[in-house]
């Protein structure tokens, strides 16, 4: 591939893909995408109202909650512009500039949801080993310290990654694996040494997503402990099918997440078909899923919704 010779940066465009070889049946592809967009902003939307509007539901356990929703609504609002407008429209080109803000957004609420699966594990353990100091440990001011913290180094972390992509001069067929900008495809477009890009967003994925899901995994393991030495059966359960809501949410961000992320940079060898798909896996199912399974695992909560739209 040949260099980019006196093109200003802003002309340059990147070509996003959707499913390679499918292009004939796109409209019916686009059909399935647009309602699981849908349902997604739909979902969490309720969601969000639901807890705004009921003030039983302002305890911490539901303001995580909407926390996670208000980032699984910016997950399906950043990606659906482009999503549909390859399998609608064929439209496939995007700008750098526009490229660089799409993976910014696309990776700091990435963070920020495993930051927020953290702060719902936390609850959970907090709820089951001290419930009688559960409301004075997580008030109201300390949930939103937290919550902001998470935004913060969701953002200070992912706020350099546009800048070290803008340095680079990109070559003529910039031709992406997904329907999206992720920041692990566009460094490899680069005509230029990408070790110090490729080096930080280990160190970035390692200090944020892994160190998450290994304190998440601590936080079980201390749940599990605190369970197993109550006496009674019947609590146990009880105690254990609070978590099982998060545990779900847990497993649909970080599996697709992490083997997305394996597939990128080791997997050279594997099928573009194997990115693709965990890609849309990755940004898609834990939206569309995160209400539905707290809707129908939260007793409490699928009462108020019921009850909201039955009026």
């Amino acid at each position: 591939m040949s260099a980019v010779n006196d093109t200003k940066f802003s002309s340059a465009v990147f070509l996003l893909t959707g499913i390679h070889g499918q292009e004939d049946v796109y409209l019916w592809i686009a059909i399935p995408f647009f309602l699981m967009y849908i349902i997604s902003i739909v979902g969490n939307s309720v969601i969000l109202f639901i807890i705004k509007t009921d003030p039983s539901l302002h305890e911490p356990m539901y303001i995580f909650l909407s926390m996670l929703a208000v980032t699984d609504l910016g997950l399906s609002i950043v990606t659906m512009p482009t999503t549909l407008g390859i399998f609608l429209f064929n439209s496939r080109e995007i700008s750098l500039n526009a490229c660089f803000a799409q993976l910014f957004f696309i990776h700091s609420l990435t963070f920020i949801e495993s930051a927020v699966l953290l702060l719902m594990a936390f609850d959970r353990f907090v709820a089951i080993s001290n419930p009688l100091r559960y409301a004075s440990i997580l008030t109201l001011p300390r949930i939103a310290k937290m919550g902001l913290v998470c935004v913060l180094r969701g953002v200070a972390v992912v706020f350099p990654l546009p800048f070290l992509l803008k340095r680079f001069q990109y070559c003529q067929a910039n031709v992406l694996f997904h329907s999206y900008c992720l920041h692990q495809e566009v460094m490899k477009m680069a005509c230029s040494d990408i070790r110090v890009n490729s080096i930080y967003g280990l160190l970035v994925t390692i200090s944020t997503v892994v160190m998450d899901s290994i304190l998440i995994l601590l936080s079980y393991v201390m749940i599990l402990k605190t369970v197993l030495s109550i006496a009674s059966h019947a609590e146990c359960v009880r105690a254990l099918s609070t978590c099982v809501s998060h545990l779900w949410a847990v497993l649909l961000f970080y599996i697709p997440m992490i083997g997305l992320s394996i597939v990128q940079r080791f997997g050279n060898s594997a099928s573009p078909l194997v990115q693709i798909v965990l890609g849309y896996v990755y940004l898609l199912v834990p939206p569309l899923m995160n209400p539905i399974v707290y809707s129908v695992k939260s007793k409490h909560l699928r009462s108020r919704i019921i009850r909201t739209f039955k009026k």
